[in-house]
């Protein structure tokens, strides 16, 4: 998987909620686990955009309320920055439900903007963006 071209910052905590912004049925999500990163013992992980993690929907379709998913980061509201020197931090914290390990989403479409960082990550996710910024 290719690196982000950023210093991104400690965005989430695990147990945040987010806003599922695709159109696969889940509205509001709880983040509760991080795939492939690793940490000192003892240690507090973190969720940063473009990260791979796990979710249990809260708010949405009947029949997947409950159930646990894997999602991409795709906004975040903490600032973190480019290495051109600017600044980038969104509205809302969002994430993009997947329905394999590949990285193919879940939905048809996202709403709202995708960060650059994680177009150039994810690719499948990038397809389906309405913008990037």
């Amino acid at each position: 998987m290719k690196g982000v071209a950023a210093r991104l910052t400690k965005g989430l905590n695990f147990g945040s909620f987010a806003l599922a912004s695709d159109n696969s049925g889940a509205r509001i999500v709880k983040i509760v686990g991080l795939k492939g990163s690793k940490t000192r013992r003892g240690r507090q992980q973190y969720v940063k955009i473009g990260d791979h993690v796990k979710i249990s929907v809260r708010k949405g379709n009947p029949e997947i309320v409950g159930q646990v998913f894997d999602a991409v980061v795709i906004r975040q509201k903490k600032p973190y920055r480019r290495n051109t020197g600017e600044r980038v931090a969104f509205q809302d914290n969002a994430v993009c439900l997947l329905k394999d390990e590949k990285g193919n989403p879940k939905g048809t479409q996202i709403k709202g903007p995708i960060a650059k960082e994680v177009a150039d990550k994810w690719p499948f996710l990038a397809k389906i963006a309405k913008f990037i910024l």
